[in-house]
């Protein structure tokens, strides 16, 4: 059926005008009309100009001028991305009639490649706050199953690619929000090198550590979508000047000679992962040495070393960044929010210093562990999805994340389902390059996404609700 097909296999068949985009939105809207209603993924959806959009792609597609592979597919936009002319609300109160004038860069990108826009997309309140009920949207449910957490802060855009609402979407990942959804709902994201993709236009939570990236049903697709992203932007401080890899280019090489690293303390110790989420990552480990991978152990310092200062810093930055509105509008704001964000008036100049000082030190230490190795393993989330009304105000802190890390780091980093566990619910595990080596982890990826069958399941409520 056309509304599960990927990214790549679309593209495919618009350039070969075997797929109509107008017929191909048409389904995807018609599925956003049955499931949204109970996955509440989208905060905005967006009918008119997703028509006009693949109206015009398919014109373009029938003179034999279509823009790339992304042209005529449906996407849609976490809300904290500006969209000139439609509203961008940061899932708050705060800024729930605000229309920006203008897109963001990465916006305007995929714009210019030729994508449908659906609407606007869930998150966490200003990409940290959630899941919130106290808000003028309730937050996303998980399709696997709606009583459960989707994860976030790209928490609509993991629901909707995974119901198959959208075949693609951005999120952002300060401490793991492209990651986290992506795990717990069973979908492919990456979290690009800091730096690689443009965050201009995009509202902000944490200066350092903000990431933007792709979230795809593969990893094939997360690879064409980051090509339609990534590119310097001289006026965003932190985007990284040079040339943008071609990021398909070795997809299908295979595995033979990479070297993995494989950080076992992290999800054997550190914070011990559930049963699937430990055999995923064993199974996939299985595969990589059976496919000529040399496969080692690597020791880095505790989790929660580099989760303390991570923490730190986010939550330092991002009170810089809200800390007018908390003065004036503190209310205003959600419960989990206005706690989460309060909690930065009380640390010092001394503690954030310090954690910076902490991070060079780890950063050290993780390009020293990669030195002669070319990615890393770890899990992505602890274990399969939980209910979504019993996720603690506190979770981030209670425990480290597997995400954190490589926020931290800076480094690329991609989740992939890697089964499906207790409840159904899936599993996953990360893959970790070293800086600006996408490829390379998009190598591995998709070799194991290719020899397992993780990709030909989907959502019951999905394919039930859209018959």
């Amino acid at each position: 059926m056309a509304q599960f097909l990927t990214i790549a296999e679309a593209g495919a068949l618009i350039a070969a005008k075997q797929l109509s985009p107008v017929e191909l939105t048409r389904i995807c809207l018609d599925r956003v009309k049955k499931l949204d209603p109970t996955l509440h993924a989208f905060l905005l959806p967006t009918e008119d100009r997703a028509m006009a959009d693949a109206t015009a792609a398919e014109a373009r597609m029938m003179a034999g001028n279509l823009k790339g592979p992304l042209d005529g597919i449906p996407i849609g936009h976490k809300d904290i991305y500006n969209t000139a002319g439609i509203r961008t609300t940061g899932h708050s109160r705060l800024l729930q009639d605000n229309v920006p004038s203008e897109d963001s860069v990465v916006v305007a990108k995929w714009a210019a490649a030729g994508t449908v826009l659906m609407g606007k997309l869930a998150t966490h309140e200003f990409a940290i706050g959630g899941p919130s009920f106290d808000l003028p949207w309730p937050p996303a449910r998980n399709p696997w199953n709606p009583e459960h957490f989707t994860s976030g802060s790209s928490s609509g855009t993991g629901a909707a690619v995974a119901a198959g609402m959208i075949m693609g979407g951005t999120g952002s990942d300060t401490g793991g929000s492209i990651r986290g959804p992506s795990a717990l709902c069973g979908i492919a994201g990456i979290k690009p090198t800091y730096g690689l993709s443009s965050r201009r236009g995009v509202l902000p939570l944490s200066f350092t550590l903000d990431h933007t990236g792709p979230m795809a049903w593969t990893v094939r697709d997360c690879a064409l979508l980051l090509q339609g992203m990534a590119g310097h932007d001289p006026a965003d401080p932190a985007s990284a000047a040079g040339p943008v890899a071609d990021f398909t280019a070795d997809l299908d090489k295979g595995v033979k000679g990479l070297r993995i690293g494989v950080i076992r303390h992290f999800h054997e110790t550190d914070h011990k992962a559930s049963p699937a989420t430990l055999k995923g990552i064993a199974d996939a480990l299985d595969f990589f040495g059976k496919s000529g991978a040399e496969i080692r152990d690597v020791t880095l310092s505790p989790m929660m070393d580099y989760n303390a200062p991570g923490w730190l810093i986010l939550t330092s930055e991002a009170y810089a960044v809200h800390e007018p509105w908390l003065k004036s509008r503190f209310n205003d704001y959600g419960e989990l929010l206005r706690d989460r964000l309060a909690f930065g008036a009380i640390l010092s100049a001394s503690d954030y210093v310090q954690a910076v000082r902490r991070r060079r030190m780890l950063c050290l230490e993780m390009r020293a562990a990669m030195a002669d190795l070319d990615v890393l393993i770890t899990a992505s989330a602890p274990a399969e999805a939980p209910k979504i009304h019993e996720v603690p105000k506190w979770a981030m802190l209670e425990k480290p994340n597997f995400t954190m890390p490589f926020n931290l780091t800076g480094q690329p980093a991609l989740s992939l389902c890697t089964g499906y566990g207790e409840g159904g619910l899936p599993v996953s595990m990360q893959i970790i390059g070293k800086p600006f080596q996408e490829a390379t982890v998009f190598r591995a990826g998709h070799a194991y996404e290719s020899a397992t069958t993780w990709r030909a399941k989907r959502p019951a409520m999905s394919i039930t609700l859209a018959a």
